[in-house]
């Protein structure tokens, strides 16, 4: 499939309400739990999709819009929530991310891109050099990356529960 910015905006309109059917009204121990060291929970990863919407990807879109490659983007905090989400709760995160993904709908529609302008390049500071349309695609895939990523975690919560059905669960490891 090739990318085109309203298709993309169907899938990144829903990811905040997919969330909140997801995480909304549930025991802490679906939130807070994540699946082993170094892995986040689904809190965590809400908190994560808000540092995003705050620092990557329409900031990054502006600047390649504005400086192209000559202006690179800042590194990207990949851990920033926990020090931001600290004192939150999971309703807190999923009215935030949901006015903050809301916002920058909004700011990218305003944009109308052209074909020209998705061709435009930015430096990213690790990859180098990306177009505005893989980093808009990326967000797209970014957040289905991550809501697997919650159903994955709360699946790892039952893995020992499932008996002898883990093996045709392929969310669990075997």
């Amino acid at each position: 499939m090739k990318f085109q910015v309203s298709q993309a905006v169907e899938v990144l309109e829903r990811t905040p309400r997919v969330l909140r059917a997801m995480l909304a009204g549930i025991h802490e121990d679906w939130v807070r739990s994540n699946y082993g060291p170094k892995t986040f929970s689904p809190f965590d990863v809400v908190g994560h999709l808000i540092h995003g919407e705050k620092t990557d990807w329409m900031v990054r879109a502006r600047i390649i819009l504005e400086h192209g490659e000559s202006r690179p983007f800042e590194p990207f905090n990949r851990y920033a929530m926990y020090e931001e989400s600290k004192g939150k709760t999971m309703a807190d995160l999923l009215r935030e991310f949901e006015s903050l993904r809301a916002a920058n709908l909004r700011d990218l529609a305003a944009l109308r891109l052209t074909s020209a302008q998705l061709a435009l390049r930015g430096t990213h500071p690790a990859l180098g050099a990306v177009t505005l349309g893989e980093l808009l695609a990326t967000w797209v895939v970014h957040d289905g990356n991550h809501i697997h990523q919650v159903a994955k975690c709360m699946a790892w919560q039952y893995r020992d529960e499932v008996g002898p059905w883990r093996e045709y669960l392929t969310i669990l490891p075997k």
